[in-house]
């Protein structure tokens, strides 16, 4: 007999849409609109899964995840929600619900979970999770997009466990925001948060920062000082933008990453690290890794569960959403209220975003204060927009920086890792590297992978263009040949 899954929902349209669904599946339904007859099913052990709703005329079917756990801990259930916030996936989770689909949800992907569900035995000696606390009802995350789905969902998983999370994203996305949520509604929650920005630190500082100093362990070291490890203990640390970590601190964190304790400086008595680490960066690790600038190593500890926080010109359909959101922030710090007309929504939504959220955000807050009538309005927009941000490229970048000034930055890190010993007499040799390997790659691009018109372009031998290709491992462009 082929299992029977039981729905909770009040809405027909999608109880009738899963019942066809599952059924042309094989399965067997049985479908409800309110919470008190899915309960009595339960009761009568009836069912192989639980597909519920969160919002039901009688009951939220949030609150009834840990009463089935406790009856019947091998039924698995399966929230669905057009509440689709950071909250609902939280609370699923930590509730006991064995996945969290936000509505609306592709129907492949239900009957994936599904299977899942029912093919994934129960761990032995597992119990019913305890009583969760309310979790704050603010949101701490904005936006309905599926990028966003995406890491609501993640998030929720996470608070349950002390993995060490790898945040990535663009400057302004919201990686503190991130790493604050996973502390907030995780395990860690009562213990302190502390977060240290790699970039604001000077390096000869950072050890100290991190680990603390006992007295005398440097001039002007008059006292003992608790290191950033020390002062999170039970709780969270937020190593923010890691990527600029010097290298001696690299490895005196591998260490402690490796061993589960440190020693302050100038210290001999270790102490042990209780701490869940959280590290952000905006850079690519990886090739910061090629260039000899981050320890391997270290990025591998570190980037136990990576989340890529998409810009904000990726997940434009939340604009409307986050900006209603600043403006309403900005009111309640008792700036005037405003509004945006369908014209202004438009031009926010083409708008490339090189700040991303925190940009929103500022430009949000600027309008409620200076702009004069309550409706804000597409050519206002135009003015403040084209007085306040410098062009930008598509990845986000200032496009008005000259290449020469670009260059001259990436080349001081090679020039700095030279110092410090990490690369050796080979600078050179690595700069041009760097600009030809993307040079080539791209022209190939451009060519479809025909290396004849790639070579007449770049104004080489197709034999040298060959040979560049092979030596500096540039893909292969699927195409002509």
């Amino acid at each position: 007999m082929m299992p029977t899954v039981l729905i909770a929902d009040d809405d027909r349209s999608i109880r009738t849409v899963l019942t066809q669904a599952l059924g042309r599946s094989g399965y067997q339904v049985r479908t409800t609109g309110n919470a008190a007859t899915l309960w009595r099913w339960v009761e009568d052990g009836e069912g192989d899964l639980v597909i519920t709703d969160v919002v039901m005329p009688d009951e939220n079917g949030l609150d009834l995840i840990p009463r089935i756990r406790r009856l019947r801990p091998d039924l698995r259930v399966v929230v669905m929600s057009a509440q689709s916030t950071l909250i609902t996936a939280v609370k699923a989770t930590q509730r006991g619900a064995f996945e969290y689909l936000p509505k609306p949800f592709d129907l492949r992907e239900l009957l994936a979970v599904v299977d899942r569900a029912l093919a994934t035995p129960t761990p032995a000696g597992d119990q019913p999770p305890p009583e969760p606390r309310d979790a704050d009802e603010r949101l701490p995350l904005i936006g309905r997009s599926p990028a966003m789905q995406e890491i609501y969902r993640t998030v929720a998983r996470l608070t349950t466990t002390d993995l060490t999370v790898m945040i990535n994203g663009e400057s302004g996305t919201g990686k503190e925001l991130v790493a604050r949520a996973l502390h907030d509604y995780g395990r860690r929650r009562s213990g302190p948060f502390v977060a240290i920005n790699m970039a604001a630190i000077p390096r000869e500082l950072i050890e100290s920062e991190l680990f603390g100093h006992e007295r005398g362990a440097f001039t002007g070291a008059t006292s003992r000082n608790q290191g950033r490890f020390e002062q999170a203990s039970g709780g969270t640390l937020f190593l923010d933008e890691i990527g600029d970590m010097p290298q001696e601190a690299q490895t005196r964190l591998l260490r402690v990453l490796q061993e589960g304790e440190f020693t302050a400086v100038g210290g001999r008595q270790p102490v042990r690290a209780n701490v869940r680490i959280i590290a952000a960066t905006h850079r690519d690790l990886r090739s910061s890794i090629r260039q000899g600038l981050f320890r391997e190593d270290l990025f591998y500890r570190l980037n136990v569960v990576p989340i890529r926080l998409p810009p904000l010109r990726e997940r434009i359909e939340d604009i409307p959403l986050l900006a209603r959101h600043f403006l309403d922030k900005a009111r309640a710090d008792g700036l005037p209220f405003k509004s945006l007309d369908p014209a202004a929504l438009d031009r926010l939504r083409a708008y490339r975003w090189p700040g991303n959220v925190r940009e929103l955000e500022n430009l949000m807050r600027r309008l409620a204060a200076l702009h004069a009538q309550e409706v804000i309005t597409a050519e206002a927009l135009d003015r403040d927009l084209a007085e306040s941000t410098p062009a930008a490229d598509e990845d986000g970048h200032d496009a008005s920086e000259p290449l020469a000034r670009a260059m001259e930055r990436h080349i001081r890190q090679f020039l700095t890792a030279h110092e410090e010993g990490l690369v050796g007499n080979d600078i050179y040799d690595r700069v041009i590297a760097e600009v030809e390997r993307p040079l080539i790659q791209l022209t190939l691009l451009a060519t479809r992978g025909n290396q004849i018109k790639a070579a007449a372009m770049l104004g080489l031998n197709r034999n040298t263009l060959r040979k560049k290709i092979r030596d500096l491992e540039v893909p292969v462009v699927r195409g002509v040949a």
